[in-house]
């Protein structure tokens, strides 16, 4: 009779989530993990076909939560303050899983990018506001408002400034306008 299976993806899933909440993506290896689960290395590639599965399976996992469950959160009328006020409210609430998955350089950070981008452009094509913008505009008001939300989303989670809704509608909306003037903008490495 085969054993029965106690660890299961689910679990070593929950220990991705804790080492890097801890350590950040430089935790982020088989025996860490393990360790975490006080276990062998074995259940992990019996789940996974590598630490680069059990990586893309772990962000996959992350983004569908931050779609789901925190940015849909309302405060305002505009959907990009709403957007970036759930996005500064994440990093001062779990600053080193925030830095992890924002600011450190890891193999993810390319398709963290990507979930940026769509997320915002999903909202903004849904809003009868900015739906109508030029793409240029558009692209211009992304830019601007990801590089001013890393910021204050910095400043929170270091605890250096804690902004609230109404001042960060006040940025916001000083960006938009600025964006909507001045919409040549590019970083190509946002993209």
């Amino acid at each position: 009779m085969a054993r029965k299976k106690t660890i299961t993806r689910e679990h070593i899933l929950s220990a991705v989530f804790e080492v890097i909440s801890t350590e950040g993506f430089s935790g982020f290896t088989a025996r860490n993990i393990a360790n975490k689960m006080k276990t062998s290395t074995q259940p992990i590639y019996l789940e996974f076909k590598n630490m680069d599965e059990l990586r893309n399976v772990f962000i996959d996992q992350v983004t569908a939560g931050l779609r789901n469950e925190v940015y849909n959160q309302s405060y305002t009328d505009d959907c990009i303050v709403d957007l970036i006020v759930n996005y500064v409210k994440f990093a001062s609430e779990n600053s080193v899983f925030y830095k992890a998955l924002f600011v450190d350089n890891h193999d993810s950070g390319t398709k963290l990018n990507k979930f940026t981008r769509n997320l915002f452009y999903d909202k903004i094509n849904q809003d009868d506001v900015y739906a109508k913008l030029s793409d240029e505009v558009k692209e211009a008001i992304f830019t601007n408002c990801w590089v001013m939300s890393v910021g204050l989303s910095s400043l929170a989670a270091s605890n250096r400034a804690k902004p609230t809704v109404e001042e960060i509608e006040v940025i916001i909306k000083n960006v938009i306008e600025m964006s909507k003037k001045h919409p040549k903008v590019s970083l190509t490495k946002l993209k």
